[in-house]
């Protein structure tokens, strides 16, 4: 007789159970075929809702600042190594020399000496800057013939027609070209020193004469000097 009722039970259970199931999969298959709109959310009154569109970005300038190019030219013509012996071993430094010049009828030479090389060229850079001559340039070329000295060396310089360009070697030409000169004839004597040769060619540069000068001297004009 327990069996029979037991048996009973657990008959009745799983006809429940099965009765629950069936509800359940009915209320899921109902929310699946008809769901509920989801609530939208409202922006608050007096603020604008700040929803983007997806995908879409603030497009980004970039902005690149250009430094102004420094109208000053500078060429270094040598870099020596320099010994001095002091108490107790010898020192090693560099010498520096560099012509800077803006093309535009201006040039100088600065010579200098450092433990480092960069440092000794900026030494240099600015010795040369401080040391600038005018030259007076005719026509893209010198107005008359000259020579210049320094030590042992001299430097000969004579005026060039147009298209012969700059006709010279070692440290005279750089001087020549940053000091703006287009059309020159060079030739470099005496001495091999680069030193010697540039500071030979700024003491020929420098005594320059041109023609307004003469022209005024004389008492005549431009036209009536060159003719």
């Amino acid at each position: 007789m327990d069996l029979e009722k037991k048996d009973e039970m657990d008959v009745e259970v799983t006809a429940e159970e099965s009765a629950e199931k069936a509800t359940v999969e009915e209320t899921t298959e109902e929310e699946l075929k008809s769901p509920e709109p989801a609530e939208e959310l409202q922006p608050e009154e007096g603020r604008p809702s700040k929803r983007r569109s997806r995908g879409t970005k603030k497009p980004r300038i970039e902005t690149i600042e250009e430094k102004p190019q420094s109208e000053w030219t500078e060429q270094v013509v040598q870099i020596n190594r320099v010994t001095k012996v002091v108490k107790g071993g010898k020192k090693l430094s560099f010498r520096a020399i560099v012509i800077v010049g803006n093309k535009k009828g201006q040039v100088g030479i600065g010579c200098a000496k450092a433990a480092e090389v960069i440092i000794a060229i900026q030494k240099a850079i600015a010795d040369g800057r401080k040391n600038l001559i005018t030259v007076p340039i005719f026509k893209t070329t010198i107005p008359h013939p000259i020579t210049g000295k320094s030590g042992a060396g001299s430097v000969m310089l004579r005026p060039a027609s147009q298209g012969t360009g700059i006709i010279a070697g070692g440290a005279v030409r750089p001087v020549l070209e940053l000091a703006g000169i287009e059309n020159i004839l060079a030739k470099s004597l005496g001495s091999k020193s680069p030193l010697n040769a540039a500071y030979a060619t700024i003491n020929a540069l420098k005594a320059l004469t041109p023609f307004s000068e003469v022209a005024k001297k004389r008492g005549l004009s431009m036209a009536e000097l060159l003719n």
